[in-house]
């Protein structure tokens, strides 16, 4: 089987990463899901059944030095949703949170990443966010943002069909398709 790291930043989707961790593992991934702190916060009532349904602690904070790694090597890491925070302290290599510097170190180790942004029309005008997805796309980043990824949507508006999961994980099972095949 092979390992997704599902990282979510918070946004209103990562309200939805039961169902997604639940759809990926239907995909036949083993999900590790990790948050940034705020998303963590979000979700505190329900990290205990995200724990049981992924078999793996859920993480939002750097281990101790020392401290075994808890989770498996990742095969390929979707990072979704992603903040404008997220994705600018990312392309920056401002790795202050568990979930960038892990995004952040596997460009390093070359290991497949997939990132879809959430955020709104007002942040998108910001410069920063098209440098960064430019930049995280000249890294090799599979950025799903504009046509065929997310789309921006007004301030404090959502849209009815809802944020684009399916997307992302099909991205992420294409990412799979293309790694070497095991020895």
């Amino acid at each position: 089987m092979t390992t997704l790291y599902l990282f979510g930043s918070a946004a209103p989707p990562v309200l939805e990463v039961s169902q997604v961790v639940k759809d990926a593992q239907a995909r036949g991934w083993d999900v590790c899901l990790g948050l940034t702190p705020s998303a963590a916060r979000w979700l505190e009532r329900e990290l205990p059944e995200l724990e049981k349904v992924t078999g793996h602690p859920v993480r939002s904070e750097y281990k101790m030095p020392g401290e075994p790694d808890v989770w498996p090597k990742a095969d390929v890491i979707l990072v979704a949703p992603a903040t404008f925070n997220t994705i600018n302290s990312w392309a920056l290599g401002l790795t202050s949170t568990f979930v960038v510097g892990v995004a952040a170190e596997a460009i390093g180790k070359a290991v497949p990443l997939v990132t879809m942004p959430c955020v709104n029309a007002a942040y998108a005008r910001h410069r920063a966010l098209d440098r960064s997805v430019g930049d995280l796309r000249s890294m090799g980043v599979r950025v799903l943002y504009g046509e065929g990824g997310f789309v921006p949507n007004r301030p404090g508006e959502r849209r009815a069909e809802g944020y684009p999961w399916a997307l992302a994980l099909d991205a992420a099972d294409d990412a799979r398709r293309r790694l070497p095949p095991l020895p």
